[in-house]
């Protein structure tokens, strides 16, 4: 069954195909993609094969997805997840978007709280990555607030618009007890 977590003002949720507009939303959005590593979309098709792709990761334990709603209200206005997930390595890699008319309001930080915890103490991981383009200002900004170190650069990692862009990886280890 997929976890459902509450955050004090958000309810992470599984992502359905009735979420295929919200997702569509964020997607199609340029100021969301240009540090996304795709082209925006242009058909809400394109969502609904997101949606199925989030689940089918699920269910092939590679990746979770949850969409985030603010309590209350009926949409999402973004998702934030755990990719390239390894149950035998005990590792992920955070990702998240956020439909522009939430930015700057805190919903990121709260769930990539959520999702931190979830990962270290639910799903037994070690290591939680991340991987940000160099211009994202606000990500890399946000995640050496949560904690995330800084581990280096990746050269020509992320290609997308014709044109290869360097990225920021960053780590976020449990910290264990060795004596």
């Amino acid at each position: 069954m997929f976890p459902v977590l509450e955050t004090e003002r958000m309810k992470l949720r599984e992502i359905v195909e009735e979420d295929a507009g919200d997702i569509f939303s964020c997607f199609s959005n340029e100021q969301v993609t240009r540090y996304y590593g795709q082209e925006p979309f242009v058909k809400v098709d394109q969502a609904k094969q997101m949606v199925h792709l989030f689940a089918k990761n699920y269910e092939e334990k590679r990746g979770i997805r949850w969409g985030m709603e603010r309590k209350g209200t009926k949409g999402l206005i973004g998702t934030i997840g755990l990719n390239a997930w390894s149950p035998t390595h005990k590792r992920a890699e955070i990702g998240y978007e956020i439909h522009p008319d939430f930015w700057r309001k805190g919903y990121a930080k709260e769930a990539i709280s959520e999702i931190v915890t979830y990962g270290l103490e639910e799903l037994g991981l070690m290591r939680i990555g991340a991987v940000v383009f160099l211009e994202n200002t606000a990500s890399n900004e946000l995640l050496l607030k949560m904690g995330f170190q800084h581990e280096g650069v990746l050269k020509n990692y992320i290609h997308q618009n014709g044109r290869s862009y360097d990225t920021n990886v960053y780590g976020l280890c449990k910290v264990v007890d060795k004596g």
